[in-house]
């Protein structure tokens, strides 16, 4: 059995589409995305729909006892090679005991398979992961950073034959965000809307399916930063006042922080002057990520970044309420980038 570090989603997935069960998978972590995908696969994949009457359950750790799960998963198929044992809400069983010794000798003929969201085994339980880990898939499904969404997104679109630019995969990511449930069916309705002729996403595309505007974006506000670009700037932050709706001080701070701090770090790498080590100093897959962070080294000297950070955090301490009163996001964001670029 490979250790749990080299244990990956696609990994699973490829060993799973040629059939090769183990008798246990444990999914646990904050992102329930690929935990879904995965006992979703297993559900619908492993048994013929005649043979998932008597050969498929679903289970609940809220529900049920770690005695009557592992009781189940003792029970033989009928008619049938596998019995597929589904456990949601594992966080949920209060006393594993059972399960433990359970595992120490599982059923070959029993898939079982454990859900445990929000968050991972409590690392004390030592002899429970283990026992996991001897007898079958130990996977822990962390939440994506932002920086690799758009590599995500990239990857998404291409395994189904859908290209995609630079700045439209950056306007996804910064409206969207790293919740991958929520992303992957933005990105589905996308991929619904293109013709059979042009696979090919376009910030228009973006805007029509999404709701992204193509001119008034975060993307395009921190190019417009990046860049000093004042005038451009000021439109982008003067449009998002007269349509709240559409963007706020509390989605652009995390996207501005993110780029000063990555920033400060590119300042740090070996060689700052190539892009390509920028990219690598700063765990960019595709060079064409530090671009903006030549530039803004180019714009913004070591120490006004760092008087920047100090001001976004200071702002954002504002816009939760601290040590102002009254003063709108609207306003906030104002005093922020004036200060910003200047």
């Amino acid at each position: 059995m490979a250790e749990a570090k080299n244990v990956t989603f696609e990994t699973i997935m490829s060993d799973l589409k040629a059939r090769k069960f183990a008798p246990v998978y444990f999914l646990m972590g904050d992102e329930s995305y690929y935990i879904d995908k995965i006992a979703d696969y297993i559900a619908e994949n492993v048994l013929q729909p005649e043979e998932r009457d008597f050969n498929q359950s679903v289970l609940f750790g809220s529900e049920v006892t770690a005695v009557q799960i592992a009781d189940t998963a003792r029970r033989y198929p009928m008619m049938s090679d596998y019995q597929v044992l589904i456990v949601k809400e594992a966080q949920n069983i209060k006393n594993t005991e059972a399960l433990e010794k359970y595992l120490k000798a599982p059923m070959p003929s029993t898939i079982l398979v454990m859900c445990h969201k929000n968050g991972a085994v409590d690392g004390r339980k030592r002899e429970y992961l283990k026992a996991i880990q001897a007898s079958g898939v130990l996977f822990e499904s962390k939440k994506l950073k932002e920086r690799d969404l758009p590599v995500f997104i990239e990857r998404y679109l291409k395994a189904r034959e859908v290209s995609i630019d630079p700045k439209s995969t950056q306007m996804i990511a910064d409206n969207i965000g790293a919740d991958l449930s929520r992303l992957t069916g933005e990105l589905d309705k996308v991929i619904l809307s293109l013709s059979e002729k042009d696979r090919r996403v376009t910030p228009q595309i973006v805007e029509d399916q999404i709701g992204v505007s193509k001119e008034f974006n975060g993307y395009e506000l921190r190019d417009a930063i990046v860049n000093k670009n004042v005038y451009k700037a000021n439109q982008i932050i003067k449009y998002f006042d007269e349509n709240p709706k559409a963007g706020s001080i509390y989605s652009f701070l995390p996207l501005l922080f993110s780029y000063f701090q990555n920033l400060m770090i590119a300042y740090y790498a070996p060689n700052n002057k190539s892009q390509e080590t920028v990219a690598e100093w700063l765990d960019f897959k595709n060079p064409w990520f530090a671009k903006d962070y030549m530039t803004g080294m180019r714009n913004y000297t070591g120490m006004k970044v760092m008087q920047i950070i100090s001001k976004i955090r200071e702002i954002d301490a504002k816009s939760k309420g601290l040590d102002n009163p009254n003063t709108p996001p609207g306003e906030l964001m104002k005093e922020l980038i004036f200060y910003i670029l200047h």
